[in-house]
């Protein structure tokens, strides 16, 4: 080590990646004896770190939360990571880009020069989604999932009316395109079913103290779960309805508005071969319809048949 406070860095660094650490074996990491190691430890305290003394034979150390943040310590590819995800704050839809702004320039004022280029390179222009969450109330919701602690809560136009707060038992927070949905139970309905909420038209009420037991997530993947109600189905993230037409326009023109399910095949310079999905037949046909051009239906039948009765739908509509 080339000083004391270099060592002190070490020292943090090692503290950091490992709960625990016997003092004999950082002494060994660090090239110091024991008692060195114990002034260092000292010096962190006085900086605001909370190390712990660990009892036993060889005693050790470890790095304890404190009641207030102290500065940090991350290697390159950590500091580099932080900044971006910074940088694209914004478009989570937490209500924090503007605490975001004043932490990636305060992170980015320390960085060496080789990192700060590297930040520097990827030119991120982030907008905030057409919603936002307060941070207080994600921070709420989020840790009633973590105690299992059932959840009270007002929810949209619930504000306007007498209604009495919703009872649910939190399993889930899940970000999707720019917003937040809480995945619950509903302890009071008869059926128990599994239900998505908006996190910004929730307003938490006083916590219930009352907890739950967790229940397995169908399919044990809670984002998929959520992305599969989003389709129409109950578990498996896929459209109930899929169907395949032949579009008379160029690949090209139609491959920059596909969803990224979609699966599109080029036929040559005039047509190609598009499968895609939806939550009905009928919202299937006027998918196809959406891309203005003539085509043909390839499949199944219930996609044939729901093309005629929007086709009459429309007919009627005009006249």
């Amino acid at each position: 080590m080339s000083g004391p406070s270099s060592r002190m860095l070490a020292l943090l660094s090692l503290l950091q990646v490992r709960r625990d650490w016997p003092g004999d074996v950082l002494a060994e990491r660090l090239d110091v004896s024991p008692r060195t190691v114990r002034r260092d430890v000292d010096r962190l305290r006085g900086l605001g770190y909370r190390v712990e003394a660990l009892k036993g034979p060889a005693g050790g150390y470890r790095l304890s939360a404190g009641s207030e943040l102290p500065p940090l310590l991350f290697d390159d590819e950590q500091a580099v990571a932080i900044a971006l995800a910074l940088a694209v704050a914004p478009a989570s839809g937490a209500d924090i880009a503007e605490s975001a702004v004043r932490a990636l320039a305060a992170v980015r004022q320390v960085m060496p020069p080789r990192l700060r280029h590297r930040v520097d390179a990827v030119e991120v222009v982030s907008t905030p989604g057409t919603t936002t969450v307060d941070p207080e109330v994600l921070v709420a919701v989020s840790d009633a999932v973590r105690t299992h602690q059932v959840l009270r809560f007002t929810y949209g136009s619930d504000d306007q009316h007498d209604r009495p707060p919703r009872r649910v038992e939190p399993h889930a927070v899940v970000a999707r395109n720019g917003r937040w949905y809480l995945l619950a139970r509903d302890s009071e309905a008869g059926d128990g079913d599994w239900r998505t909420y908006r996190i910004d038209r929730l307003r938490p009420r006083t916590p219930t103290g009352r907890h739950f037991t967790p229940r397995p997530i169908p399919g044990g993947d809670p984002a998929a779960f959520v992305a599969a109600r989003f389709k129409g189905s109950d578990v498996v993230d896929a459209w109930p309805c899929t169907g395949t037409v032949v579009l008379h326009v160029p690949a090209r023109q139609v491959a920059p508005y596909l969803e990224p399910d979609a699966h599109l095949e080029d036929l040559g310079p005039d047509r190609c071969r598009l499968t895609l999905g939806s939550w009905s037949w009928t919202a299937l046909a006027a998918k196809a319809a959406a891309f203005d051009a003539v085509f043909d239906v390839l499949g199944p039948l219930e996609l044939r048949a729901a093309t005629r009765t929007l086709a009459d739908r429309l007919s009627a509509a005009a006249t």
